[in-house]
C-alpha cells in the first residue's frame, strides 16, 4: 500500500505507523505470549520513549497522568497514616485529661467538712493550734529545764533545796508562823453610836480573803496584836471589846493586809459591803494604801491530833 492510500486511511493525514514487532523467545522464535513486555524496555539501561506530542509540543493528558502516576509515589497513604497517628494521640491526651477531670471532683465533693468551713474559720482554728503549740512546748521545755537541774547533781540538790525553802516560807507566812512584808493596805474601823462587832471584823476579813490577801493582823487601841490566819475566830467581848483567838483587843481595830491594794479596796467597798454597814452604824472605815505594809505579829504552831500526810 502507497504513503497516499495510508494517510487517507488514518485520516488524519499523518503516517501510519509500522506494527510493533513480537519479542522472540529464548530460542529466536517470537515469545508466544500476547502481552509479553518488549525486552528493552525490562532493562533499566534502556533509554525511554518520549510520548508523541501534539502540534504545540504539548503531552497528552492521559500520558501526563500516566506518567505522573508511574514515576512519582503515591501521597495518599502516607498522609492517612499520620493523621490516624495524630488521632490517636489526641483522643489519648483527652481520656487522660478526663480521668483526672473526675477523680479531682470525686475528691472535692467526699470532704463536706473542707467544702462547708469559711475561709475565717480555718484561719481562726490555725491560729489557736499555733497558739497551743507554742504553749506546749514553752511547758516542755520548762519541765526539761527542771529535769536537767534535779539530775545535774549538786546543783540539782541546790535546786531542789531552794524549792524546798520557798514553799517552807510560803507555807509559814499563810500559816502564821514567819513575819511577811509587800505592799497592801491599812483598816481602820472607829466606831459610832454602836460599837464594832465581831460580825463586822469577820467580814471585812473574809471580803479581803476573797480579794487575795496574803497575810493579816488586827491591831487594837491597847496596841495589842494578833495574827490572823485560817483558824482565827471573832467574839464580842465585854465594853464593846473584841475576843481574837482568845486575846482581847479594845477598839478602835487596824487590819493591816498584804496583798493587791486596788482589788481589796474594791472589794470593801461594794455596795452592801462593809464600809457600807458600818457607816450604817454610825461608825467610820478608813482605808489607806501602804507600799511596804508589814505583818510582823505571829501565830504559835499548831499541833495536828488528827491529820496526817498521805504516803
Amino acid at each position: 500500500m502507497s504513503s497516499s492510500e495510508e494517510q487517507s486511511e488514518t485520516g488524519t493525514g499523518w503516517p501510519q505507523p509500522a506494527p510493533p514487532e513480537r519479542p522472540e523467545g529464548p530460542g529466536g522464535e517470537p515469545d508466544p505470549r500476547p502481552d509479553a513486555p518488549d525486552p528493552d524496555e525490562l532493562s533499566p539501561l534502556a533509554p525511554r520513549e518520549e510520548p508523541d506530542r501534539d502540534e504545540a509540543g504539548a503531552q497528552p493528558a492521559e500520558d501526563v497522568s500516566v506518567g505522573l502516576r508511574g514515576d512519582r509515589p503515591a501521597l495518599g497513604g502516607w498522609v492517612r497514616s499520620r493523621l490516624s497517628t495524630a488521632s490517636v494521640m489526641i483522643a489519648a491526651l483527652l481520656a487522660l485529661l478526663g480521668f483526672t477531670l473526675v477523680v479531682q471532683l470525686k475528691t472535692t465533693s467526699t470532704d463536706p467538712t473542707a467544702g462547708a468551713t469559711r475561709q475565717e474559720d480555718l484561719v481562726r482554728i490555725l491560729s489557736d493550734l499555733d497558739a497551743r503549740e507554742n504553749r506546749l512546748r514553752q511547758d516542755i521545755a520548762g519541765l526539761e529545764d527542771s529535769q536537767r537541774q534535779l539530775r545535774s547533781g549538786e546543783q540539782g540538790r541546790q535546786a531542789a533545796l531552794d524549792e524546798a525553802t520557798r514553799r517552807a516560807d510560803e507555807l509559814g507566812i499563810l500559816a502564821g508562823t514567819l513575819p511577811a512584808t509587800g505592799p497592801g493596805l491599812t483598816v481602820r474601823f472607829e466606831a459610832g453610836a454602836k460599837s464594832i462587832s465581831a460580825s463586822r471584823v469577820l467580814d471585812a476579813v473574809q471580803e479581803l480573803r476573797g480579794a487575795g490577801a496574803e497575810a493579816m493582823q488586827i491591831s487594837g487601841g491597847d496596841r495589842a496584836t494578833a495574827r490572823i490566819i485560817a483558824s482565827t475566830y471573832f467574839l464580842d467581848g465585854e465594853n464593846g471589846s473584841l475576843v481574837v483567838d482568845g486575846r482581847r483587843l479594845t477598839g478602835p481595830y487596824t487590819i493591816t493586809v498584804i496583798g493587791d491594794p486596788a482589788t481589796m479596796r474594791t472589794a470593801l467597798n461594794i455596795p452592801g459591803g462593809v464600809v457600807a454597814s458600818v457607816q450604817g452604824d454610825g461608825g467610820n472605815v478608813i482605808v489607806e494604801d501602804r507600799e511596804a505594809a508589814e505583818v510582823s505579829a505571829l501565830h504559835a504552831p499548831i499541833k495536828l491530833e488528827h491529820a496526817r500526810p498521805v504516803s
